[in-house]
């Protein structure tokens, strides 16, 4: 795993290797200019004409670092300077810097170096037009620190923003660039150390392949179905009979060593003939997860099934889709009595239902209200978006993989009976969920190599699951 900060996280470390540390903030200013000319430096060519923009703000200072170093090493560069109330440390660097000055937006590479981490208000008026200029001009952009004009802690394009071909991440990541537009304008991801140093712990993690590896270990030759778990699922209608099909295809997939249905008596020859290793049955509260609610339909029915599992089930209970839109509409204070792990795993849009918070608000302050929550009713919340914010009141974390191809129905509900499966397997509840976002989002990553996210279906998915195990315990 690797961490990630908010843009308050960052302050304090700063202002702990500054004051605690004594490292004086023009050497961190000069080793992160030095940084990011070292990235424009891999990609430009001595002929290359490179125009660094530069704010007013310690991201400016940077930028004037950054250009002066770059002209130390013979590269054609020029400084276009905006306006504005200079910070102690961008004026200092200002001064030192003795080349040239352009009047008007124009290069082969662009850097960035307009605003920082810290923005947190509309872009507008001539740093809007710059801004707009920079992606219009079709030049290679490197980005310092941050986008200019992405918020640093949400990812949400404060009016405009620079679309980066690469950022320079100074010292550590930031959330901004995962979550929300950022996965979108930062491009490449390139960490800087200047020598920052973290005084705690808790922050943000990110899952990496070796983090997930883990949660699929060698299996025992000397074995058999009843070791690796009973999962449970309480999925489909006659309206969404699909949605059951792919949670227990997706189950039928996580290696645990039963899955079981239950659904509308309609709908059980139909699925029997599709997927004769299910075992339909009423709800077992002996099984080692639970998950309920894809396909189900929003009522009072449904929500009393939830009620009855969180008072008489004692393991793993996943809650998604309907059964979270049943709680939002028929009493969210039943997760308040419980004798079981709970897991949710919402979108927006269904948190948003569950909060009385409006989507745009959610967007806002995901990571927040991701632990509000998790606080104010023990549970485990799977926030899920384009980046999933997942939270059990101690930690938090990111899931980044994957892409649009997952932007279809059904994605949910192979995530829930995957979850589900792995989970049975002995797994626990977040690091199940975790695990499978994760091999959603690698296989979505590995079936739009052949077919591209347009065109990837979940049926592919399903198929190619294997793919991503296969890769990432391999």
């Amino acid at each position: 795993m690797f961490k990630v900060l908010s843009t308050a996280d960052m302050r304090e470390a700063d202002a702990y290797t500054i004051e605690n540390l004594k490292i004086p903030s023009k050497v961190l200013m000069e080793r992160a200019g030095c940084g990011i000319a070292d990235e424009v430096a891999a990609v430009a060519e001595k002929k290359s004409n490179i125009l660094v923009v530069c704010g007013t703000g310690n991201n400016g200072g940077d930028g004037y670092v950054c250009a002066r170093e770059l002209l130390t090493r013979g590269y054609n560069v020029g400084v276009y300077a905006l306006d504005g109330n200079f910070s102690t440390d961008c004026m200092r660097e200002k001064g030192l810097y003795g080349g040239a000055y352009a009047d008007e937006i124009a290069g082969d590479i662009i850097v960035d170096c307009i605003f920082g981490t810290g923005l947190c208000r509309p872009v507008s008026g001539a740093v809007a037009e710059t801004i707009t200029k920079i992606n219009s001009l079709g030049a290679f952009v490197v980005s310092a620190d941050i986008p200019s004009g992405l918020n640093g802690d949400n990812g949400l394009i404060e009016g405009c923003a620079v679309n980066a071909d690469i950022t320079v991440a100074i010292g550590e990541y930031k959330s901004g660039y995962f979550l929300n537009d950022g996965v979108d304008v930062c491009g490449k991801i390139i960490k800087k150390d200047i020598g920052i140093v973290c005084p705690r712990n808790g922050y943000i993690q990110v899952f990496e392949d070796a983090d997930i590896a883990k949660f699929f270990p060698a299996r025992k030759r000397n074995s058999h179905k009843g070791v690796y778990g009973t999962a449970q699922l309480i999925a489909g209608s006659d309206k969404y009979y699909g949605a059951a099909v792919l949670a227990v295809e997706a189950a039928l997939k996580s290696g645990c060593g039963y899955v079981k249905l239950n659904t509308g008596i309609n709908l059980r020859p139909r699925l029997a003939v599709k997927l004769p290793q299910i075992i339909f049955n009423e709800v077992d509260i002996t099984a080692d997860c639970i998950a309920v609610g894809s396909g189900c339909g929003v009522s009072r029915e449904l929500h009393n099934t939830i009620l009855n599992l969180l008072k008489s089930y004692s393991k793993t209970l996943i809650i998604d889709a309907d059964g979270l839109n049943s709680l939002a509409k028929f009493g969210i204070g039943a997760l308040k009595n419980k004798h079981c792990k709970v897991i949710i795993t919402p979108h927006v849009k269904e948190f948003s239902r569950l909060t009385n918070l409006s989507v745009e608000e959610i967007l806002r302050n995901p990571v927040n209200l991701v632990r509000c929550f998790t606080k104010e009713y023990g549970v485990t919340v799977f926030l899920k978006g384009s980046v999933s914010v997942l939270g059990n009141g101690e930690n938090t974390y990111l899931l980044t993989r994957g892409n649009s191809a997952l932007s279809k129905g059904g994605s949910g509900d192979m995530l829930l009976g995957l979850a589900c499966g792995i989970a049975a397997r002995g797994v626990d509840g977040l690091y199940a969920v975790s695990a499978a976002s994760y091999v959603l989002g690698y296989t979505a990553e590995i079936c739009a190599e052949e077919k591209t996210e347009y065109c990837v279906t979940s049926n592919d998915i399903i198929k190619n699951l294997h793919l991503a195990v296969k890769r990432l315990t391999d």
